[in-house]
């Protein structure tokens, strides 16, 4: 029963997160400027996103801090797997401290293909698909331990203009003899 709620109110702040951004992203006033779109060739984002782990079994809570850059190619605009390359670093707490530090943790690497899509009737709001494959090190141990880490996210990014946006997702992540566990994100990305 506590799962399912947890899962069922997380859904729900993700979906009213998304909800308002779109409708907040759609009241634009008309005499505001419209900035024009990023031009569809290249760009590359650098992104911080801390975020909160619900590792299962247990639904405990721990720290999740994400730092990465991704190179957006046009010519890969078309192509339904992804318009993206990433590299990311993550550090996730798994000691029983829940957000504080701790020597057991695990340090993951990872590349990523992330596709870009836009939404309807906004083009302040857009969204996100992010297949992530890497190495995580778990750490605390005698010995490091090295398992493969292979990460799906599903997001929104708020575009306040070409430079600047922030990113909420919600993430599936899933390590060899480990529980399967979701992240709940929200970040600050810069582009240029």
């Amino acid at each position: 029963m506590p799962t399912r709620a947890i899962l069922s109110i997380s859904s729900i702040v993700f979906a009213f997160l998304l909800t308002c951004a779109a409708v907040l992203g759609a009241q634009t006033p008309a005499a505001a400027p419209q900035q024009a779109p990023a031009p569809s060739g290249t760009s590359t984002d650098l992104f911080l996103m801390p975020g909160s782990d619900f590792d299962r079994p247990g639904l405990v809570p721990r720290a999740n801090l994400n730092i990465g850059i991704g190179h957006t190619f046009g010519f890969l605009k078309k192509d339904p797997i992804g318009d993206e390359l990433t590299v990311a670093y993550t550090y996730e707490n798994a000691g029983t401290h829940g957000f504080f530090h701790t020597s057991f943790g695990s340090h993951t690497e990872a590349l990523g293909v992330m596709k870009n899509f836009g939404l309807p009737k906004t083009k302040v709001v857009t969204g996100y698909t992010w297949i992530q494959c890497g190495l995580t090190s778990f750490t605390g141990y005698s010995h490091v331990e090295n398992r493969f880490y292979d990460g799906e996210a599903l997001g929104s990014v708020i575009h306040f203009n070409d430079h600047n946006s922030i990113w909420i997702q919600e993430s599936y992540n899933k390590i060899p003899t480990v529980p399967w566990y979701t992240t709940t994100g929200i970040g600050y990305t810069w582009s240029w």
